[in-house]
């Protein structure tokens, strides 16, 4: 365990499949010097670094030292789609060309741990581990179905939720959002706490309630904000039956007749720090573009750079006073758009789940006029065609985004 005290490794920043595949190794080299393999075949781990790759970008650790070094090497074994199970779960999320952190972390991840959240948890491991391919084909398949239904049901728990949110908001504007209903499905309530937190920008639980009045919720915290510290001081004062965390994830088992005490206390020790947390917002910028110049050739000069994710992000630039050709919301809640840069240049970009966002409506809302757009380049790749899109990530208050 690299996190215990009496460990010199340096390497607490590794995930869990990081800290296993690391155990293999030397597993691996202690049989070789007993001589294990004379007599047999040394199993290639190279080639177990696609897993090592997923596990570490859907656990959202820092991509530095060994965690770089797994998501480097297994984004090329995942490319060579040697493992059944990913490759066929790759192409039912319909990725095209060589897969990046963001396929790991939006499409892959969501779609084995959908198996968890509302299905069969031995789904994702099946997946994993089969060599036929025709298995492999018909539980993606599965999983991707199961992430639909998993979507449904955020989207349905999520309105409910936001309601709650913004009441709550109006009448006392809590440094914690605390959502719950009877009806919510307790493998995605984590999933309603991050949009809240996103949406309000301060932490938010989300808790399903059960006939006896017990609630599990999951809670997601902004930056400089730990709330699992105060999570785990709850459980102390017996506010909470059990709970634990880090400082932007933590989960709890509430009763609800403790739920009013447990907000009060989560406001008195939490409101300064989301107070401060919540003066600074920024958006750090790596440099201003235009769409002429956003190029396929300058995308794959920067992803010498990568991997990019958590801890390393991936680069942020500005697109100044470019004309809004083209917005409209597409598929669901998201918006996609067109911009030019009066010189002819265009760029194709999108707004994922924006629709209903200040992002988004600024957007449409811009549309034939001219408006600073900020977020970060890829290359789409179908059908064996390259070309460059945004994702845009923020734009200038609505107030001040026209000139």
């Amino acid at each position: 365990n690299p996190n215990r005290q009496d460990d010199l490794s340096g390497l607490g920043h590794l995930a869990a499949v990081g800290v296993t595949f690391v155990f293999v190794v030397a597993l691996n080299r202690e049989l070789r010097r007993r001589g294990f393999f004379r007599a047999r075949r040394e199993p290639d781990l190279l080639s177990l670094l696609d897993l090592a790759a997923v596990g570490t970008v859907c656990d959202v650790v820092p991509l530095k030292g060994l965690n770089r070094a797994f998501v480097r090497k297994g984004l090329l074994a995942l490319h060579g789609r040697a493992n059944a199970g990913l490759a066929a779960l790759g192409d039912v999320a319909r990725i095209h060309g060589p897969p990046t952190p963001y396929h790991l972390g939006f499409m892959i991840g969501p779609r084995i741990n959908a198996g968890g959240r509302i299905g069969d948890a031995a789904l994702g491991a099946r997946l994993l581990t089969t060599s036929d391919m025709d298995e492999a084909r018909g539980i993606a398949e599965r999983l991707d179905v199961l992430n639909g239904e998993r979507q449904a049901i955020e989207a349905e728990m999520l309105l409910e939720g936001d309601a709650q949110a913004l009441v709550a908001v109006e009448a006392s504007d809590p440094a914690v959002l605390l959502t719950g209903s009877d009806g919510w499905h307790p493998g995605v309530v984590g999933l309603v706490a991050s949009r809240l937190k996103d949406r309000y920008r301060r932490p938010a639980f989300a808790i399903a309630w059960d006939v006896d009045g017990k609630g599990t919720g999951s809670g997601r915290s902004i930056p400089g904000v730990d709330l699992g510290a105060a999570v785990r001081k709850a459980v102390e004062e017996k506010l909470l039956e059990k709970g634990g965390g880090h400082a932007m994830a933590a989960g709890l088992t509430v009763r609800r007749e403790r739920l009013a005490d447990l907000a009060a206390f989560l406001d008195e020790r939490l409101k300064a720090d989301v107070e401060t947390a919540r003066a600074t917002t920024e958006l750090k910028i790596d440099g201003a573009l235009t769409a002429s110049a956003a190029s396929v050739e300058l995308i794959h000069a920067l992803e010498q750079a990568g991997p990019f994710g958590a801890g390393h992000p991936e680069p942020v630039f500005a697109f100044p006073s470019h004309r809004i050709s083209y917005a409209d919301v597409v598929g669901k809640g998201h918006v996609r758009l067109t911009l030019g840069d009066g010189g002819g240049g265009s760029l194709k970009a999108i707004a994922f789940k924006a629709a209903d966002t200040p992002l988004g409506q600024a957007i449409l809302e811009a549309r034939g006029a001219p408006l600073h757009v900020a977020g970060s380049l890829s290359i789409d790749s179908w059908q064996g065609r390259e070309r460059v899109q945004l994702r845009a990530l923020h734009v200038p208050d609505p107030r001040q985004a026209r000139h």
